[in-house]
């Protein structure tokens, strides 16, 4: 509790009105929300929670399954809002019986690289709206702090003119982010060149320099790849495509791409431009940031305050941009 007390002094969040309980037990906790009657009950964490009355240790399936469904009753019985925080598996998804993800209104997840300083917030769940929205947090001395423009963040210590680096738009639900995509090659004499991805798919990586080899003769065979997205960011979606493609590309040549330039769109096994969902909301956000041309695939419809450069090939782009 000192320990808390201590940490709650530095964030500057002590206050009357917030009330810390050390308690596990179940019956215990339902108690002290009866003597306190608090308006929010938040409870860390639930795979700690254990009734007496059930032989199992805590954190077992039934003793998560009961402990969850004993505090949404009461929740329900005192219109109390309340707060369940899980633990998470390794691949990031919530641990325990997929009954707690159930008895629940909405579930939120912070993800982040845990080496930078942001964190995004997304809802997995949500029974009364959409999931689609995003939240953009930095970790600072005070605590987490709301990011009111995250692109502008992702881009603010890019350098210009560098080759292997270009600019991207991605979707993280109905929210476009600018981000900066590397890539960096190094000569290598090994019979399997390596290839790392960070903050992108790697088997999305190994297709598209299969692409780049067989479609538009840049082969990168005896150099190892390095493609990064900058800022912890994690891309997920295929209209990064062809910004991943040009700064291989770019990276193998040395020739930097022109300064104001994004790329949009997704590459086929053809070396074919396809159309990335919501490109025009995606180019919308590229030119309030500054961005004044985008490659994009042929299809792509006009977007005021941008000049599209189309292209229906991927070798196209890539001769457009003096990168073969």
């Amino acid at each position: 509790m000192e320990q808390v007390r201590l940490r709650a002094g530095r964030l500057q969040a002590l206050a009357p009105s917030l009330l810390v309980v050390a308690e596990t037990s179940l019956p215990a906790i339902a108690e002290r929300v009866r003597e306190i009657a608090p308006d929010v009950l938040a409870v860390d964490s639930i795979q700690t929670v254990f009734d007496p009355e059930i032989a199992s240790a805590p954190g077992s399936v039934g003793q998560v399954r009961e402990g969850a469904h004993r505090l949404v009753r009461l929740a329900k019985e005192r219109a109390m809002a309340t707060v369940l925080v899980g633990h998470v598996t390794k691949d990031g998804s919530l641990a325990g019986p997929r009954a707690l993800e159930h008895v629940v209104d909405t579930v939120l997840a912070f993800e982040g690289d845990r080496h930078h300083a942001l964190r995004m917030l997304h809802a997995l769940k949500h029974r009364y709206g959409t999931t689609n929205e995003l939240g953009v947090f930095e970790m600072a001395e005070a605590g987490m702090t709301q990011v009111a423009d995250p692109s502008a963040m992702f881009l603010a210590d890019r350098r210009a003119g560098l080759p292997g680096s270009v600019v991207t738009a991605a979707m993280e639900g109905v929210r476009p982010l600018l981000v900066e995509v590397q890539a960096l090659l190094s000569e290598t004499r090994a019979p399997a060149p390596r290839r790392s991805a960070r903050g992108l798919d790697g088997a999305r990586l190994e297709m598209l320099l299969a692409v780049l080899a067989a479609r538009a003769d840049c082969g990168v065979g005896g150099f190892d790849v390095y493609a990064s997205v900058a800022g912890g960011y994690r891309v997920q979606d295929a209209g990064a495509d062809v910004a991943v493609a040009v700064a291989v590309a770019s990276a193998f040549t040395g020739r930097s791409v022109p300064e104001g330039l994004v790329a949009v769109g997704e590459v086929g096994l053809g070396g074919e431009l396809r159309q990335a969902p919501q490109t025009a909301r995606r180019l919308g956000e590229a030119a309030r940031l500054g961005f004044r041309a985008a490659v994009v695939p042929a299809s792509t419809p006009d977007v005021p305050g941008i000049r599209l450069l189309r292209a229906d090939h991927i070798g196209d782009v890539l001769t457009s941009l003096e990168l073969r």
